[in-house]
């Protein structure tokens, strides 16, 4: 009965193992194709500045509370939850340099879009 038992228990493992790796392939390829489709959406230098910074457009926006490209209002919202967030204060570390992430990605689109808008400028001339 004990061998009967062991290879039950081995041929479940095998089965759960199996169903394991498969889901993990399925989330892999889930992945891969929302960070495609993510891509996709945006232009190829501002989907670069997302994959250096490690942030995307969206979710800066999101995380520093604006929904527009509005120097005056990212530096608000930045400076307020910078302050907030200060560990001395309370705050958390962690949160404080997602909100500093945010700024740097939000301050890099803002610098795609110059140099986009600077060089139509020069085209029209």
């Amino acid at each position: 009965q004990a061998k009967y038992l062991a290879q039950i228990i081995l041929v479940g493992a095998q089965v759960v193992g199996r169903a394991f790796v498969r889901a993990l392939r399925q989330e892999f390829a889930a992945s891969r194709a929302a960070a495609d489709a993510r891509g996709r959406s945006e232009r190829p230098q501002s989907a670069a500045a997302s994959r250096i910074i490690g942030i995307s457009l969206q979710e800066a926006q999101q995380i520093l509370n604006v929904s527009s490209l509005n120097p005056e209002e990212i530096q608000k919202n930045y400076e307020h939850l910078f302050k907030v967030n200060d560990k001395s204060v309370g705050g958390s570390f962690y949160l404080q340099s997602k909100v500093v992430r945010a700024k740097e990605r939000l301050d890099e689109e803002l610098r795609i879009q110059a140099k986009a808008e600077d060089k139509g400028r020069k085209a029209e001339t």
